[in-house]
């Protein structure tokens, strides 16, 4: 049990370090700090088009492909990595 918790925090971390690397880049914005409790109204220039170019970012980075229904359940990046997550493990 430990290790899989081992295994799952350490993609957890390069998941969230990749996003990060993401962010900053469809934000220009090197100073962004993830964290799963991060949401649109905490970061500066995060409207509609934007999070249009961050989604399509990440599936190329991550070659994966979202639901409509999926983009539409993220409250915040928590949930983003949770989804990205389990895309992964599939």
């Amino acid at each position: 049990m430990r290790a899989t918790f081992q295994h799952w925090r350490t993609e957890h971390l390069d998941i969230k370090e990749q996003l990060t690397v993401i962010f900053r880049e469809v934000f220009d914005d090197d100073d962004i700090t993830l964290s799963p409790e991060l949401t649109a109204d905490d970061v500066d220039g995060w409207d509609s088009l934007s999070h249009v170019n961050l989604i399509v970012t990440i599936e190329i980075r991550f070659n994966i492909k979202f639901a409509q229904k999926e983009i539409l359940s993220f409250k915040n990046v928590g949930d983003l990595m949770n989804c990205i997550q389990a895309k992964l493990a599939q």
